[in-house]
């Protein structure tokens, strides 16, 4: 795939971005660039790699989901800055 300068200048509309149009051929030329090392990688035999989500090989520490019953509602209002009839109580923001 090829990226021309009508292609550069609409991704770049797109993305908000004021490009001059001197600088097209060089944002096109360098989407180019990206877009042939995308589809380099896209050559590499990935069969059988397990998908990473860490460089370093960790799990997660995880807690049971229990459900409770409540009942704490006085200790956690009492970290609010202001908390009014069993309620956070926030400024109004909507006029």
């Amino acid at each position: 795939m090829s990226i021309d300068l009508e292609t550069a200048a609409r991704v770049a509309k797109l993305a908000r971005i004021r490009v001059d149009e001197d600088a097209l051929p060089a944002l096109a030329q360098e989407f180019n660039t990206i877009l042939g090392f995308i589809e380099q990688l896209g050559e590499v035999d990935v069969e059988g790699v397990e998908p990473m989500t860490s460089v370093t090989p960790m799990r997660l520490k995880r807690r049971a989901d229990e459900v409770t019953a409540g009942g704490m509602q006085e200790r956690i209002l009492s970290n609010a800055p202001d908390a009014r009839e069993g309620f956070f109580a926030v400024p109004k923001v909507v006029e």
